[in-house]
């Protein structure tokens, strides 16, 4: 319906008259009235430009994994993982896609890290394959086994960006699982002395070491679910106790690292924490947020920041509970350097008093907006409250004082134009929205140092398959060809400005 014009009053008359003669009445008239107004528009801008910075010094990277990107899978000597027996098991995986050859990263770094100096990555994450290093998961070290990671950690060295290195990204050796894989407390034992393997070799060079990477999602959907590998569906008790051995596996390789690293050496983990977010920003639902992300998150990321289970964790499981050792609590609290935050989702909670825990989880409506794959429902707010409400809870030496956001992106049904090219707007509209909350929450003081962007290239997307591209580069991988979409644009231009764009 077209608006109609309103009478204008003697008031509204007069006051347009001052306006005006007081614009008249300034040196050179009018036109230094426009000219003041112009240079008040400038000053704004460039204020609001400074407000949108991120602090000095402030991380920029992107994150890979190994099995998801290096290819090679028999290449100098590397044992099988069980990544590589789950994708070559019909029906596990889209298409039965496999990772045998991936991303051929193993051979192309160097065109990667070319890709990574042209965006001005500061930072970059990435993981070992074990199976490389010991075949079967302990014994013999592989001679070869480091040649790879010793190439690539000085091509990123020389291009003056700072490698963060992941221990365990999923492929555990299939020799270790045969003989139990995490049900077995060995595994925990052999993974510490794997740890400290890697850091006595590489801690010359790498500085930043997480021990492990998203302990929920791999022990539910590997060993609950059996929607990833290595693919068994155990009861509750099973899991539970799957869960214990695994983050022991992480406090003893915190132990081993701290007595075989270099003097200054950093150890953190990469949390997938369920990202608790108050539905509503009033201090009856931040409050309820703040038990929520303590208790949603007991089996892992609490129990390795606090060293016990919570009360309402082994009271909820009952006879289900894990067995443990007050030495193994001990290991599996030792003090941290830094914590590393998966975010790509929001978990919201509002307050309930009639709940014993003094909150609810808001289940998401079908309408709730997700990206191309469909867990992968928009929470911007997330990247605010999570980091914010972590450090609030817990201390420097829990790994809460020192954060980064590890992982956060998305998927996109990308597609290449007839000119070669991809328009992802709508992980442009992704990113944007959830650095906003990311600069909202470093401006108030929140200490995040750095942010790694999943992920620089599209890879192989676990069970997916190649069937969801995350990548802010496109990959053809019949030929390999490396194309940059609009969000590496986009990703490039974040970081020239170390602030929103």
């Amino acid at each position: 319906m077209k608006r109609m014009a309103e009478p204008i009053s003697r008031r509204k008359f007069g006051q347009l008259l001052g306006v005006a003669a007081g614009a008249a009445a300034l040196p050179g008239g009018v036109a230094a009235a426009r000219a003041q107004n112009s240079n008040e528009a400038q000053g704004s801008e460039a204020m609001s430009g400074a407000a949108r910075k991120f602090p000095e010094g402030f991380l920029w990277g992107s994150a890979t994994a190994s099995y998801q990107v290096e290819g090679a899978v028999h290449a100098d000597g590397r044992g099988p993982s069980i990544w590589d027996t789950f994708s070559h098991t019909p029906g596990k995986t889209h298409n039965g896609d496999t990772g045998d050859v991936a991303d051929d990263h193993y051979h192309r770094y160097k065109e990667d890290i070319g890709l990574m100096t042209e965006l001005g990555l500061t930072t970059y994450r990435f993981s070992i394959a074990w199976s490389r290093i010991f075949p079967t998961g302990t014994g013999a070290r592989n001679p070869k086994g480091f040649d790879f990671y010793d190439r690539m950690l000085d091509t990123l060295l020389e291009a003056k960006i700072a490698p963060y290195c992941t221990l365990f990204h999923w492929d555990l050796p299939q020799a270790l699982e045969d003989k139990g894989g995490w049900r077995n407390r060995d595994t925990a034992k052999a993974f510490a002395d794997y740890a400290a393997v890697v850091a006595e070799h590489l801690s010359d060079r790498v500085k930043h070491f997480m021990t492990v990477n998203e302990l929920s999602s791999y022990v539910n959907l590997g060993y609950g679910t059996g929607v990833f590998a290595p693919g068994l569906k155990l009861g509750r008790k099973e899991v539970a106790q799957v869960a214990h051995y695994a983050v022991l596996g992480h406090g003893w390789a915190v132990e081993a690292i701290r007595a075989h690293a270099k003097p200054g050496t950093k150890v953190g983990f990469a949390d997938n924490l369920t990202a608790v977010t108050p539905v509503i920003e009033t201090e009856e639902h931040i409050e309820a947020a703040k038990k929520a992300i303590r208790e949603e998150n007991a089996m892992f990321g609490t129990v390795i920041r606090e060293g016990k289970y919570t009360d309402a964790y082994l009271k909820k499981l009952g006879a289900d509970a894990p067995k443990f050792t007050a030495e193994e609590m001990k290991a599996i609290g030792s003090p941290l350097d830094f914590t590393g935050l998966n975010i790509y989702t929001a978990a919201f909670v509002r307050a309930d008093a009639s709940s014993e825990l003094g909150y609810a989880m808001v289940k998401e409506p079908a309408s709730y907006p997700h990206m191309y794959s469909e867990w992968l429902t928009v929470g911007p707010e997330a990247l605010y409250w999570v980091p914010k409400l972590v450090s609030e809870l817990w201390t420097a030496e829990q790994g809460a004082k020192e954060l980064y956001i590890t992982e956060n992106g998305c998927s996109s049904a990308d597609v290449l134009t007839p000119e070669g090219r991809v328009y992802d707007s709508d992980r442009i509209m992704y990113l944007r929205n959830y650095m906003t909350q990311l600069h909202r929450a470093v401006s108030e003081g929140v200490p995040v140092k750095g942010y790694f962007l999943w992920s620089l290239l599209d890879n192989y997307e676990w069970a997916d398959g190649y069937n969801k591209r995350f990548g802010i580069t496109y990959v053809d991988f019949e030929t390999q060809k490396r194309t940059p979409k609009l969000s590496s644009a986009f990703y490039k231009e974040v970081i020239r400005r170390n602030g929103l764009a």
